[in-house]
């Protein structure tokens, strides 16, 4: 399934470095196009004073999804929409996510350990640390994610 989902998201891993403009792409692509808020009003069937709050909109972040998929429609474009990892794939992310939480829970035990004085060496805890991780990940434990 995370590898599944990872060759869906392919595709968007190049986008990482395109930065939405600082107006927003409707006015960015609308002025491109040389087309007056009036005119895209007219194809939306709004106004043109919509037309500029709902590109505040989205400049500022609360435009919703259906808006935006209505605005792309009317200018024969697409929306293209997803989630993506701040860095590498869904399968890394996840993997760092489990050995953070199996180095926590190892580091607690051992921790516990050597009060009664049976802790384990540095060698033996990362071993134990990586086995763990393995079993996190595998078993996709829910508390990977709190």
């Amino acid at each position: 399934m995370i590898d599944q989902l990872d060759q869906k998201l392919q595709p968007f891993c190049d986008t990482r470095l395109i930065l939405v403009p600082e107006r927003g792409w409707i006015h960015t692509i609308r002025t491109t196009f040389n087309m007056t808020m009036a005119q895209l009003g007219t194809k939306l069937d709004i106004t043109r004073q919509a037309v500029k709050q709902m590109e505040e909109s989205e400049s500022n972040g609360t435009i919703s999804i259906n808006k935006l998929k209505q605005v792309a429609k009317v200018m024969d474009l697409k929306l293209v929409y997803s989630l993506i990892p701040n860095e590498g794939t869904i399968d890394e992310l996840i993997q760092k996510k489990a050995e953070k939480l199996a180095h926590r829970i190892v580091l607690r035990t051992n921790q516990n350990m050597k009060l009664e004085d049976q802790g384990i060496g540095d060698e033996k805890l990362d071993k134990t640390i990586k086995e763990l991780a393995y079993e996190i990940k595998r078993e996709l434990k829910k508390s990977l994610w709190d």
